[in-house]
């Protein structure tokens, strides 16, 4: 059937749909959600139908992702007609069943799910089918492998290539920012792309983008791991692993996470990673609450490594309150950079040289950590930072007072006296967030009391900071009723912790991060 092109000129979020009138749907076979193949000078794609009422029977609305495609602007005359069913859709519905799926047919899924073929509808069931049943080693190795294969890949030339990745789950973790420069400063080549948030006050793309541009694109990440060794860039816009974006879009409604595993590894892959290290957070306020989850996990990374040709180790980290004081993009920035200046908070420095120790070791180093500890100590790390700004487009002289944080501040004190008993991560990260944190880069929080510590009744247990005062007084209101920072005397003096059902009904965040 002949329709005349409607151009809605807004987006869909990357989705792939387009409008007809229900008579016309009527005259395809076409009911809602149904596909239909759209041509139009040798071009062809298939759309999601979206069937509605009181349209003009004769044309076919185009949302912006299909009009640009196709190359309509609006008035010209396509074919359209009822498209057949995806082969994967019958390999996403075995799944359902809880058979084993071959490479192939993940590799069909992965394909049709990056050429936008399947409906969240449909990938909602195929993600939900690996929650429930789980993936085999060998399913795990060929999604990782099929989510290389259906994106763009880096090559320097080069080996070995190091990275390192952090599964998230606490807040603050600000390593990267010293890891990469004391690993690149010792010679090495680490390319480090990164995450924005997803459900945290910051992820490193977030927080480096505080320093320079963070949107390279492949021919200028090259140039600029040429000059420095490293980098420290966004991987949204490289096409790196793209089904893995399209998954997240819809694991993050349904607070499922199934595929971890194959979602950071593809991404390794693509950038040619020959070492790598897993920092696993482990401990209450973490993902992986204990040990024994850590080292399962840390077991499976180790052995998809060994599948996918990539060397693993696990770092099993402390997981029980945020990392450092700096809670924010800025905020976080400024306590990386003080870190690197030789100031800056313990448990920064520490986890920072123990990751770049674990990957010079891995290459054969002695000593790894003290090689680190010597790098960060002579501001041999410091150096190569603002080498790496200054390739990326930012200022190198850059002080961490001139990273502007927000001009919003209250203060969170102590109603008694007492020791940190349990910092609830959780708690933090949704204060952080309502104050804006990571859209607002200025946003966050800074803790003036760790795990612990002794407090006097009255005392700053932590800063909120914000850009507008209506965000600044939401995250107080919210700070109030979350109790995020417990003080007791003594552990046995503080038995309840908590209560259900509680006095604030807030859902407990779902925590996605890469």
């Amino acid at each position: 059937m002949k329709l005349v092109v409607g151009v809605l000129n807004i987006t869909a979020g990357g989705k792939r749909i387009a409008i007809i009138d229900d008579e016309t749907a009527g005259l395809l076979g076409v009911h809602s959600s149904d596909r239909i193949k759209l041509s139009y000078k040798g071009k062809e794609i298939i759309a999601l139908a979206n069937v509605a009422t009181d349209f003009s029977p004769d044309r076919v609305w185009l949302y912006s992702e299909i009009s640009q495609a196709l190359g309509v602007t609006g008035g010209e005359t396509v074919e359209v007609q009822l498209a057949p069913m995806p082969e994967s859709l019958g390999h996403v519905r075995a799944k359902l069943r809880g058979e084993r799926l071959r490479a192939p047919e993940l590799t069909t899924i992965v394909k049709d799910v990056v050429e936008q073929h399947l409906s969240d509808i449909e990938i909602s069931g195929f993600l939900t089918a690996l929650k429930i049943y789980g993936l085999s080693m060998s399913e795990t190795e060929a999604m990782s492998r099929a989510m290389v294969e259906t994106g763009k890949s880096l090559n320097f030339g080069k080996a070995p290539i190091l990275d390192k990745h952090s599964i998230g789950g606490i807040p603050g973790d600000k390593t990267s920012i010293l890891v990469v420069p004391i690993v690149a400063a010792a010679g090495y080549t680490i390319p480090k792309t990164s995450s924005r948030a997803i459900t945290s006050p910051a992820g490193t793309a977030d927080r480096v983008e505080t320093l320079c541009p963070v949107n390279l694109a492949m021919d200028e990440i090259q140039e600029v791991v040429k000059k420095t060794n490293g980098c420290l860039v966004w991987g949204g816009a490289l096409e790196l692993a793209p089904a893995d974006d399209l998954f997240i879009r819809v694991e993050y409604p349904l607070g499922i996470d199934p595929l971890l595993l194959p979602s950071i590894m593809s991404k390794k892959k693509a950038i040619g990673a020959t070492h790598l290290v897993i920092d696993i957070p482990t401990g209450s306020g973490a993902k992986i609450k204990t040990p024994t989850e850590a080292y399962t996990l840390a077991s499976d990374f180790v052995h998809l490594g060994e599948h996918l040709g990539i060397n693993v180790q696990c770092a099993l980290t402390f997981g029980d309150q945020p990392l450092g004081c700096g809670i924010g993009p800025a905020l976080e920035t400024r306590e990386a950079l003080s870190t690197l200046m030789g100031e800056g908070p313990a448990d920064v420095h520490d986890k920072a040289v123990s990751l770049a120790g674990m990957l010079f070791e891995m290459v054969g180093a002695k000593n790894g950590r003290k090689k680190a500890e010597e790098i960060l100590r002579s501001g041999k790390a410091e150096c190569k930072l603002r080498q790496i700004i200054e390739a990326q487009g930012g200022n190198p002289n850059v002080k961490p007072e001139d990273i502007p944080v927000g001009p919003e501040k209250a203060e969170v004190r102590a109603t008694q006296k007492g020791r940190v008993l349990w910092i609830k991560t959780d708690g933090i990260v949704q204060v952080a967030r309502a104050a804006g944190a990571p859209k607002e880069k200025g946003a966050g929080i800074v803790l003036k009391a760790k795990l612990g510590e002794a407090v006097a009744k009255g005392a700053v247990l932590f800063e909120i900071y914000a850009e507008r005062s209506s965000n600044l007084a939401s995250a107080l209101e919210l700070a109030e009723q979350l109790e995020p920072v417990v003080l007791s005397k003594k552990v046995e003096e503080r038995m309840l912790l908590g209560q259900f059902p509680a006095k604030t009904t807030r859902e407990k965040p779902f925590m996605l991060e890469r």
